[in-house]
């Protein structure tokens, strides 16, 4: 009986105090270009982008050392306004990305704290109805004994009057009322 409960019920909406939240998913919003340069303000921390740059910026510095090519001649002028111009464009990206994480843990804290006070709630209810039940409990508890006292003593008088009547017809005398 109790699986035929618990197949027509609902089952539980884990995510409702997450739902309000949903708009902050996406650091810069939902658009191709968001969705862009959200991918590649996380591709400035990772160990491809650190291994590539230290690569090209290996073989630039190799190539115009050598003399193959003389582009950007020792003081490296060129280069370090590629550096700078990465820099004006990671920094931004990176803090912008900061500020939305943070936005985006915020809510999850709240939702949590939501949910970790409905399930506070809902034990304090629940602890409530066992309380309310162990009480009607035991009151049965106490009528079924004093049921069973009064039985106890009802059957004992039966026994008595049962044993009276069989003396007095054994005797052939009338039962005295």
């Amino acid at each position: 009986m109790s699986s035929d409960k618990n197949e027509t019920k609902d089952p539980a909406d884990h995510l409702r105090f997450h739902r309000p939240h949903a708009h902050l998913s996406s650091t810069f919003g939902n658009d191709a270009f968001a969705l862009r340069a959200e991918s590649f303000a996380r591709f400035f921390g990772t160990p491809t982008f650190l291994g590539a740059q230290t690569l090209i910026v290996a073989i630039w510095i190799g190539l115009n050392l050598a003399g193959i090519t003389t582009f950007d001649v020792y003081p490296f002028i060129l280069l370090n306004l590629a550096f700078s111009l990465q820099a004006a464009y990671a920094a931004p990206l990176i803090l912008l990305a900061q500020t939305r994480q943070a936005a985006r843990d915020k809510a999850q804290s709240d939702a949590d704290a939501q949910h970790r006070e409905a399930l506070a709630t809902a034990n304090t209810v629940r602890q409530a109805q066992a309380e309310k039940n162990t009480e009607q409990l035991l009151a049965l508890l106490e009528q079924n004994t004093k049921l069973t006292e009064m039985t106890k003593a009802l059957t004992e008088r039966i026994e008595n009057l049962t044993s009276e009547m069989h003396e007095h017809f054994v005797r052939k005398e009338p039962p005295q009322a």
